[in-house]
Formats: C-alpha cells, sequence, structure tokens
C-alpha cells in the first residue's frame, strides 16, 4: 500500500485526537488548512457546538501579504473573537499539520493576542 500525504495526515489526526478533547471550560482550537485559505474554530467537544470561526475567506478579512503574514492576521483576529466572548484558554489541535509555517504564525499570533494555551 503506498502511503499518500492524506493518509499519513489522517493518521497523526487520529493520534492527536485521542488526547485533545475540548469541554466547556477549555475548548478546542482546531485548525484547517488549504493550499489557498487557513480556517480555524473554537470547539467545545461534549455539546459539539462550534463556539468561535475564522477563516482567511471571511468577507471582513482583508488578504494581503503572504499566506504566512495573513496567518498572523487571522490569529490576532481570532483571539480577539474568542477573548469578546469569554474564552480565554484552550487547547491546541493542529489536525495532523507540522507545528510550522502557517499553523505556527497563526497559533503564535494567537497567544499574543491573549488566548492561553
Amino acid at each position: 500500500m503506498q502511503v499518500t500525504k492524506q493518509y499519513r495526515r489522517q493518521r497523526i489526526k487520529m493520534r492527536l485526537r485521542k488526547k485533545i478533547k475540548g469541554t466547556e471550560a477549555v475548548p478546542r482550537l482546531s485548525i484547517f488548512r488549504s493550499n489557498r485559505d487557513i480556517y480555524a474554530q473554537i470547539i467545545n467537544d461534549t455539546d459539539g457546538k462550534t463556539l468561535v470561526a475564522v477563516s482567511s475567506r471571511d468577507k471582513d478579512f482583508v488578504k494581503k501579504g503572504t499566506k504566512t503574514e495573513n496567518s498572523k492576521e487571522l490569529g490576532k483576529a481570532l483571539a480577539t473573537k474568542a477573548l469578546e466572548t469569554g474564552i480565554t484558554a484552550v487547547v491546541f489541535d493542529r489536525n495532523g499539520y507540522l507545528y510550522h509555517g502557517r499553523v505556527k504564525a497563526l497559533a503564535e499570533s494567537a497567544r499574543e493576542g491573549g488566548l492561553k494555551f
């Protein structure tokens, strides 16, 4: 069997999700990145509800610069939205992606914005 990137990421994702659970007190910050855009949402897994969601495709989000710079801006926007709804601490779910590049930029800017994880 040939191991593809998608299959490898899926296995890593399942291994991570066994350990990471988002609760009402500490929800899960999940990231998805496509080739063009990046999406982030804060999820309460016990209720199965998305509490806060942002993406680089939102109408109020203006893309400028590189994809990594856009990810930094998105992390700041996510942190401000989360703080407005009363969320201060989250569990980070990198969703099978390496903690590098756009994922790292979004996570670090969310930390700078006030989220604790």
